[in-house]
């Protein structure tokens, strides 16, 4: 395998990759000039702001765990199986990454509402309700977040050489000791890139956990959720919340691609 060269890449793709950088910079140049960085540090260690960043650090972490135990079957399914009625799963695994995520909360909130056809049941049968509640900000995180492992995950496995599966299964392995001892390793930079976005995705999801779990201050207010209350309170504050919220991405964001990706 030969090693990337810039020589290769045309004068025309250098310029829009150029354009295309300023356009998603400029944003954040735009922010950090209106950071009153003096106060950044007494307004982020403020009680409240600590309890939205642990809350966020929870939800974004939990819903990342539960993308992780429910994606990687999905997505390996999806990329090895030749069921019927896969494409349909797939575009529905899918549906939450183009669904406006208020429109996702709102088809939780009538599913797993106290009044929905599965939360009825869950409250009536054994106590839970999830609205308005920390788990309900989690489920509205997983729910927006999942599609992104699942995506990594089906991208990766699908483009596996299957000999080594093959010399794997006539050496006398089962299905199960193949996958945990040859595929699952050969994945596992697609592993964690789709932790690395799922917790991204989690951690900056506002449409679905408000619109199914409310915006409770000790329960439910994460960063995004204190953002907006500061919008309309105290944009100075906002914007040291935002500014926040962008340094905790990319460090997250680049740390996981260094390391974990393979990738300068």
């Amino acid at each position: 395998m030969t090693g990337r060269s810039s020589k290769s890449i045309p004068p025309l793709l250098w310029v829009g990759a150029f354009i295309t950088s300023i356009f998603l910079i400029v944003p954040f140049i735009g922010l950090s000039q209106r950071t009153p960085w003096s106060m950044f540090f007494q307004i982020v260690s403020e009680d409240d702001v600590v309890q939205s960043i642990t809350l966020s650090m929870i939800v974004a972490t939990s819903a990342t765990i539960i993308c992780l135990l429910l994606g990687l079957p999905l997505g390996w399914v999806l990329a090895r199986s030749q069921a019927r009625g896969l494409k349909v799963v797939r575009a529905i695994v899918l549906l939450p990454m183009v669904l406006p995520p208020v429109a996702g909360g709102t088809a939780l909130l009538f599913a797993l509402g106290r009044k929905g056809f599965i939360g009825e049941k869950l409250d009536s049968w054994f106590g839970i309700t999830l609205p308005f509640t920390t788990a309900g900000a989690i489920v509205a995180a997983t729910f927006v977040s999942l599609p992104f492992f699942v995506l990594a995950i089906e991208t990766a496995s699908s483009q596996l050489d299957p000999q080594f599966e093959e010399s794997s299964l006539s050496l006398g392995a089962t299905p199960t000791r193949t996958f945990f001892t040859t595929s699952l390793p050969m994945v596992k930079p697609a592993i964690f890139a789709g932790i690395a976005l799922s917790w991204a995705r989690a951690l900056g999801e506002f449409g679905a956990t408000i619109t199914f779990a409310g915006d409770n201050p000790e329960r439910t207010r994460t960063l995004p959720l204190q953002l907006f209350v500061a919008l309309e309170t105290n944009p100075e504050r906002a914007v040291v919340l935002g500014m926040l919220m962008v340094v905790i991405s990319l460090s997250v964001l680049v740390t996981l691609r260094g390391r974990w990706i393979g990738t300068q």
